[in-house]
């Protein structure tokens, strides 16, 4: 009678947790649907061009050309094991400059950290070198 009892107790508790995470969900899909709503009028107002969810980000526009060039340039100053693959470098570079543009704190050591992969470790020092790189290329002071 006594496992009954636990076994009943316990199918209820995960019946609950069932059906409050399914009502969590639709809850999260009617959120997730409301801003894309809002953002597909201001993509129309704007001209339909994505630059909108990369400014509010922080994340600079992706470069290309020479000016993709100059920022792996500046990667591979410091290291150049870092630009082995590209996107990775571009990608943690984006990164960066939104760190470096949002106020973060010790950005030296973000970026030695953001860029330390593939078994590259680097100091905050070599961190200190990319934002330099950084500031020259794809993501100046304002």
């Amino acid at each position: 009678m006594r496992i009954r009892t636990t076994t009943a107790a316990i199918a209820a508790a995960l019946a609950f947790a069932v059906v409050g995470c399914s009502s969590d969900s639709k809850a999260d899909a009617t959120r997730s649907s409301a801003p894309e709503a809002s953002s597909s009028a201001e993509d129309s107002d704007t001209g339909a061009d994505d630059s909108g969810a990369t400014k509010d980000s922080g994340l600079p526009p992706e470069p290309t050309g020479a000016a993709r060039d100059a920022v792996l340039a500046a990667v591979r100053d410091v290291n150049g094991n870092l630009t082995h693959d590209e996107d990775k470098a571009i990608d943690a570079a984006r990164n960066q400059c939104a760190a470096l543009d949002g106020g973060a704190a010790n950005t030296d050591h973000t970026a030695a950290q953001r860029f330390s992969y593939d078994g590259i470790t680097l100091t905050d020092d070599d961190g200190s070198h990319i934002n330099i790189g950084l500031r020259k290329t794809l993501c100046p002071a304002s």
